[in-house]
Formats: structure tokens, sequence, C-alpha cells
């Protein structure tokens, strides 16, 4: 799945873009189920080749499509095959960026300060992947701190944030952000993980992860990061107001700020893993602001009055 938000405007009126022709819209409908070169689908079509090769160009770099140049029995065709099934397009503009009465703490992933970690399991750094493979007790090295990317087969990680120091201040809601996807091996986008999030040990809502994406390159990462790995999550956003938990603006429990007491802390504890009985036990790759698509770590917002 495509995930696009209006905070990235120039990568979604690119992929708006390219959805608004009924031609491209038809060239996505033939590839709905196989591959097609470009000769085939003017020819279904009733197009000429130049139409059908320009619009494809669009789509192409929007990333809604790719080509592979393939040997015909007479020269060359060029092959195109659909990226995704499904695009999300979120049109919420996040409250916490423009808000004056904002309080927003960035948290490096490997800045956890508890965690329980089972294999497949492992971080990448600016150095690549750390050594050794498949090693729990790697998550208690110092080198985490420099952590860019965690992953985990069952577990959790926890972060401890400071509170809000704004005198007499009344909080309306608080709210954690990360780009996070499920963990396979290698990668697999049917790959169900059910992950579940904590602030102060109470249990908010859990968000079924469809899969450990790995199509294509995450847009963030540099030309040594390996290619067979995870490359990209999706960005999710667990929120707690007055009236309850959300996950991207869809209650998800009836938790609310007084059942999670963000005053009777030292600290705020946000904890985010499987729960140890779920139904779908597909673990977590977490990505930092240098990888994946998303230029963020794991964000804290606190909306207040």
């Amino acid at each position: 799945m495509l995930e696009l938000t209006i905070d990235e405007p120039d990568r979604l009126i690119k992929v708006a873009h390219a959805l608004s022709s009924e031609i491209r819209i038809n060239i996505l409908k033939l590839l709905s189920n196989q591959n097609e070169n470009i000769v085939d689908i003017a020819d279904k079509l009733n197009l000429p080749v130049s139409t059908v090769a320009s619009n494809v160009k669009v789509m192409e770099d929007a990333g809604i499509i790719v080509t592979e140049i393939r040997r015909a029995s007479r020269g060359t065709m060029k092959v195109c095959a659909r990226t995704f099934d499904d695009i999300h397009m979120n049109l919420n503009v996040n409250v916490g960026y423009n808000n004056p009465n904002c309080y927003q703490i960035d948290m490096p992933v490997g800045f956890y300060t508890d965690c329980d970690i089972h294999p497949t399991c492992g971080m990448i750094n600016q150095n690549g992947v750390c050594k050794p493979d498949d090693e729990p007790s790697i998550f208690f090295h110092p080198n985490r701190m420099s952590a860019q990317m965690i992953w985990f087969r069952r577990g959790f990680v926890e972060y401890r944030f400071p509170t809000l120091t704004v005198p007499n201040a009344k909080v309306q809601s608080i709210q954690f952000s990360m780009e996070l996807c499920s963990e396979a091996p290698r990668y697999d986008h049917n790959w169900l993980s059910d992950i579940t999030a904590w602030i102060n040990g109470v249990e908010i809502g859990t968000w079924t992860c469809p899969g450990d994406f790995g199509d294509r390159r995450g847009r963030l990462n540099p030309a040594w990061f390996p290619d067979q790995h995870t490359q990209y999550g999706l960005l999710k956003t667990w929120k707690v107001d007055a009236t309850g938990s959300y996950l991207d603006d869809v209650k998800i429990s009836e938790i609310n700020l007084r059942d999670i007491q963000l005053g009777n802390h030292q600290g705020i504890r946000f904890r985010v893993g499987n729960m140890p009985h779920a139904e779908h036990m597909g673990g977590i790759n977490l990505f930092g602001k240098e990888l994946g698509d998303h230029d963020q770590d794991i964000v804290m917002r606190i909306i207040y009055t």
C-alpha cells in the first residue's frame, strides 16, 4: 500500500496527477491481473503506442508503475507492472506542526530505556548492519544509541520522554508518530503483525500491519543500504485525548487522558511491540529519520492550552 500525506505535497501532487486521466486509469485496470507491454496495451485500448508510452511515463515518474525492457521476437519491448494495489491519501494536517501550544520531542529509535527482544532481530546505523546478526544482547550495547533502524521478531521497546514543562498547561492530547512495519524473513508484503502501543503501562490500542515492505528502495536509504532488506514502513500516529485513543484519527479504544495519568509520573513511558499472545506475531521494523520513507524519528507531541 502506498501511504501519502498532505505534509508531503510534492509527492501527493505527482501521484494525484498520475491518477487524474481516464487513459491512465484504464491502463492501471489492464495491469491489475498481469503485466503488459506497451504495444499490447495500445492494442487493447485502441490507442496510439505513442499515447500509451507518454501516459506510462507519467505513472512511472509517480512511482505507481514500473517498467522493464525485455527481449522480444523482434528487438525489445517495454513491459509495465503496477507497484501498488492500494493508495491511501491522508489529507489531515498534523496539528502539531503549526500549533504554538505544542510541546514536541523527537526520540531516536536507539534511545529506548527498556526492551524485550527475540530473533530475528538486529539494527542498522550509519556504518551498516550491526554485528552479530540475530543476537538480542546487541540491543544493550552502547552502539544502539546510533541506530537508524531496529527490528525484532517479537517483543517490545520502551522509550521514556520528558514531561511537559509549561506552567499551568492543560493537556488536550498526546500523540506518538513513527515509521514502522512488520518483520519477516527478508521482506514479505503479506506478513501480518499485531503491533500494540502502551503509554505509562496502559495499553491504548493495536494496529495490524499488513506486511514487511521491500518491493522498492526507501526514499531516504543510502546507496550502501542492502537491497534484500526491509526498505520502508508506514507512518502511523497513536493519539490519546479526553474522548479516547485513536490511530491515524480513527478511534480504536476508550482509553483516555485520565487513564494514562500523565501528571502522576516522572516522564512519559511509550512502549511499542507485540502482545505475548497476539494473533499475528509478525514482529516490528522501526525506522529512524535517516532511513525508510519519512524524515523523522519517534515523535511525541503534546497539544495543550
